[in-house]
């Protein structure tokens, strides 16, 4: 059975990628602080032939932590078919002026050093097997600002840039390297926007976050099915995207794999002049 890596595991979005990855036949390797509260928590799990469940604790935001586990990674017997950099924390709200720099760095390490560190980890195995792909969770403020959350979007958006150079370093490996941007769900970090208060927050933010509490918010298992295509062969060729779990129509993608793959989009890109109309601002 492939092997899939996911971090954060005990809620949230990440226990419904674990399940959702389980179901489909793969073998799990969990890492949070307590991996092995998720399997108390799951339903009860129905073994298939060749299928592990394995467990590794470590706090992502310790980077003496991060690097024991890389190399417990790095040494790993069974090989890690595909990697989901799910974990991450909200990070200080407010302006970025305001708050614990503290705050801001350790947000920095679990959104944005510990994943690149995962995926140093576990590539060199998939190249040397010529497969493998990797998944990394962006969220608000990759793709545009997002005023008063400076420390959160700028490791995500560090974090997908990152992919996309990845991405070109390791196709021609047969390793695929993508962002997943699930949309405003109901978890336990947007429920700090509504807890930190609209002030501290911004009120566009807090109203999402009320309407997200309120509707419920991007559904987990259209996220936790990008994740499975990704992870699949029907994605082959396909790298170095920001996809939208819940705006874009990934499902018929497979059909425009070529076009995607010659193309920029789906990627963070500068927007110059002429991509407005204006006719004064390019040479």
């Amino acid at each position: 059975m492939p092997l899939v890596l996911i971090t954060g595991p005990n809620r949230g979005l990440g226990k419904v990628l674990a399940q959702s990855f389980w179901e489909h036949g793969y073998s799990l390797l969990l890492v949070g602080r307590s991996p092995s509260t998720w399997e108390a928590m799951g339903k009860p799990l129905a073994f298939k032939d060749g299928q592990s469940l394995q467990l590794m604790s470590a706090d992502l935001s310790v980077p003496s932590e991060v690097m024991t586990l890389c190399e417990q990674l790095e040494r790993h017997t069974e090989p890690i078919s595909v990697l989901v950099n799910n974990a991450a924390i909200q990070g200080p709200i407010g302006p970025a002026w305001t708050g614990n720099i503290a705050d801001w760095v350790t947000t920095i390490q679990v959104n944005l050093l510990t994943p690149v560190a995962l995926c140093r980890a576990v590539i060199p195995g998939m190249i040397a097997r010529g497969s493998g792909s990797i998944i990394n969770l962006s969220g608000g403020g990759a793709a545009g600002s997002r005023a008063n959350f400076s420390a959160y979007a700028t490791a995500k958006t560090g974090l997908v840039r990152f992919s996309e150079t990845l991405a070109d370093e390791a196709k021609s490996h047969g390793v695929k390297v993508n962002c997943v941007a699930p949309g405003a769900m109901k978890t336990a970090m947007l429920g700090q926007v509504l807890s930190t208060g609209e002030i501290a927050s911004g009120t566009r933010e807090f109203e999402i976050a009320k309407k997200v509490f309120l509707d419920g918010g991007a559904s987990m298992d259209r996220v936790a099915q990008l994740a499975l295509f990704l992870a699949s062969k029907k994605s082959d060729g396909l790298t170095g995207k920001l996809i939208s779990a819940v705006w874009d129509d990934w499902e018929n993608w497979p059909q425009h794999l070529q076009e995607l793959a010659s193309s920029d989009v789906y990627t963070l890109r500068r927007i110059v002049g002429k991509d407005r109309g204006f006719t004064w601002g390019d040479k």
